[in-house]
């Protein structure tokens, strides 16, 4: 396994301790409102700390991009960093949540790995090394086509204004697919569609700390992703569709007719 793989798995279990002894007093937690309906905890904050203290010590000269705290230096190598990734989730007692951590070098996907503290599920990528489950291969499926695929999706729920089109999206997918999936954290989605519990994914408007270590985890797993359109600025855009090739292939085709002209790449 890559250096850089273990820093982010030490990085994610130390954050994972800070987020799970505040799971029991929920009630007692600071909250704010960052935007409508986006939501940050004293424990995103906390925990966003203990990983990024992880990281400094290994490699001090990295550059650093976090949800809550922003960027921090400048250099070739960049973490990106969630560090609860569903954290309405969190907040209500809903478990579902993770903590997602991936390594860039120049723009390119090295490491990645998204945690399930609650599970104990240890998601892990190498560039060109495959995908794990603690210690487990990852594969995703090999669903032929809509037919018969779940999916899993993220409603807007910040930026609205492509809920029409979104609702059109889903309204022709519900009618081909045995089922679709909102479970609110877009890092355990990447990674179950990597672990081959959902064949396929979809959502508008993530931020590229939401999917960056799962988009190496697909990928990894055999899968790919992409922008909603089809095209390759899904990080620029955070219009995603991910699943294995001949799946993507039926999802961008049956989105696309419903995508405003704005969204298509």
């Amino acid at each position: 396994m890559n250096p850089t793989t273990n820093i982010a798995i030490r990085a994610a279990r130390q954050a994972g301790n800070v987020i799970m002894r505040s799971f029991s007093r929920l009630d007692s937690l600071t909250v704010s409102e960052k935007q409508a309906n986006d939501y940050v905890s004293e424990v995103d904050c906390n925990a966003e700390q203990a990983i990024i203290e992880t990281i400094r010590r290994a490699y001090p000269a990295h550059a650093i991009l976090a949800e809550e705290s922003g960027e921090h230096g400048k250099d070739d190598f960049q973490w990106i960093v969630d560090p609860l990734d569903g954290t309405t989730n969190y907040l209500h007692g809903f478990p579902q949540f993770a903590i997602s951590i991936a390594l860039m070098h120049r723009g390119r996907l090295e490491s990645g790995v998204v945690y399930d503290p609650l599970r104990d599920e240890m998601f892990t990528a190498d560039r060109g090394g495959g995908a794990l489950l603690n210690d487990r291969r990852l594969r995703v499926t090999d669903q032929k086509g809509l037919k018969g695929a779940l999916l899993g999706t993220g409603i807007p729920f910040r930026d609205q204004r492509y809920i029409d089109a979104y609702l059109a999206m889903l309204r022709a997918l519900t009618q081909e697919t045995a089922g679709i999936r909102r479970p609110g954290s877009a890092a355990l989605d990447f990674a179950y569609v990597a672990a081959g519990r959902i064949d396929g994914f979809w959502e508008l408007g993530l931020s590229i700390w939401d999917f960056a270590a799962g988009a190496l985890l697909i990928q990894e797993a055999g899968g790919v992703v992409s922008d909603i359109g089809g095209g390759s600025r899904h990080f620029e855009t955070g219009n995603v569709i991910a699943g294995n090739i001949r799946l993507h292939r039926e999802l961008v085709a049956t989105i696309r007719p419903h995508l405003p002209e704005t969204l298509r790449a």
